[in-house]
């Protein structure tokens, strides 16, 4: 299936899709050195939440999706080297624009997020008039 939304995003940042079909989307992200915020190696949480959030666009895949709202629990701590696993499916339930997706991110199969991200799909990209 093609990608038609965020192609520019960096995939070192916010991870490499390995998995896409229609509702759906699995993106990787290893955690690196440059994500950690002391020395013990615990990884900023915001890089799980960009690996999430660019899941759940990918499972719509439209090309002008935005993030709306998202609700979201941080359940384990991630460390520098360890792989992320983000899964994201869309909810059945649909309008004309809005999304429900569900989002979790694991680690050795262990949850570490887990997420309802509200999607809008626009007609236009966001930074246009």
């Amino acid at each position: 299936m093609e990608i038609r939304t965020h192609n520019e995003i960096s995939r070192s940042l916010c991870g490499c899709p390995t998995s896409l079909s229609n509702g759906y989307a699995k993106v990787v992200l290893t955690a690196t050195e440059e994500m950690k915020v002391d020395d013990q190696g615990l990884v900023h949480g915001g890089f799980v939440f960009g690996l999430a959030d660019h899941a759940a666009m990918l499972a719509v895949n439209e090309p002008f999706v935005v993030l709306g709202a998202s609700e979201g629990r941080f359940l384990a701590p991630v460390r520098v080297g360890q792989e992320m696993v983000a899964e994201a499916k869309v909810q059945p339930e649909k309008s004309d624009r809005k999304r429900q997706v569900d989002v979790s991110v694991e680690v050795s199969g262990e949850a570490v997020f887990l997420g309802v991200f509200t999607t809008f799909s626009l007609s236009a990209h966001v930074l246009e008039g």
